[in-house]
């Protein structure tokens, strides 16, 4: 059994005793963002990263350092990494919703979605295979719209997990139902076999989708918290 720690956390502010703690690089790419709410998120991202770091490492959270190098263009954008350990991280966020998730030394994916918007079929039948799309058919416009973010979410998850993202063309992978436990099913795409990756829906918040996706064999066993920072 693998074991997934997810933590949740609402935009943190933009204040010195969070500010601190980011390293000049952060501090570079946090002043980047030009409207406060990005700012917030970044913050948020790196402070609930840093704190589950913390956490499965036994550091002070004011020790952890990350290398976040993309590896495709040299940028400092790449998904956080802890040199020296082998702790895996991956952060979404989707309106005021920030999401962090780690395990050790397999890759993984985590996306969350607002929930509330609409799914029209014109989107329905760009990200959805047809076995999917046969699945939400005859549900009402108000389900279809739910259940489409439940498969969203699990291939943006799979395809973050993989660190090849949108490369992967969304109809290439099909997942089980809606309804159903969350399993990728079948895959066109080389980067992703059934037999080696592992999913679940996780929780999040009242108005969000989200899932998580790890490249293994072994089964999950996911930890669902929210984050308060101490006063």
């Amino acid at each position: 059994m693998m074991e997934i720690a997810v933590r949740w956390s609402r935009p943190l502010p933009n204040e010195e005793r969070f500010l601190r703690l980011l390293d000049d690089v952060e501090l570079g790419r946090h002043a980047a963002y030009r409207q406060e709410a990005d700012k917030q998120r970044f913050l948020t991202g790196r402070m609930l990263a840093k704190t589950l770091a913390a956490e499965r490492l036994g550091l002070d959270v004011e020790a952890v350092r990350f290398d976040a190098t993309c590896e495709d263009c040299g940028k400092p954008h790449g998904r956080p990494r802890v040199p020296g350990s082998d702790l895996t991280l991956t952060i979404s966020h989707s309106g005021d919703l920030i999401g962090v998730a780690a395990t050790d030394g397999v890759p993984i994916g985590l996306d969350v979605e607002t929930a509330g918007r609409r799914a029209d079929e014109s989107l329905i039948d760009y990200a959805l295979t047809p076995a999917e799309q046969k699945a939400v058919s005859e549900l009402t416009a108000e389900e279809r719209s739910a259940a489409f973010f439940v498969y969203w979410t699990r291939k943006e998850a799979v395809m973050k997990a993989t660190g090849k993202g949108l490369k992967i063309p969304l109809q290439s992978i099909t997942f089980s139902g809606h309804d159903e436990p969350a399993r990728l099913v079948s895959s066109a795409h080389p980067a992703l076999d059934p037999a080696r990756t592992r999913l679940a829906d996780l929780t999040a918040a009242e108005g969000y989708r989200a899932a998580v996706a790890v490249l293994t064999t072994e089964d999950l066993q996911v930890s669902e918290h929210f984050w308060t920072p101490e006063p």
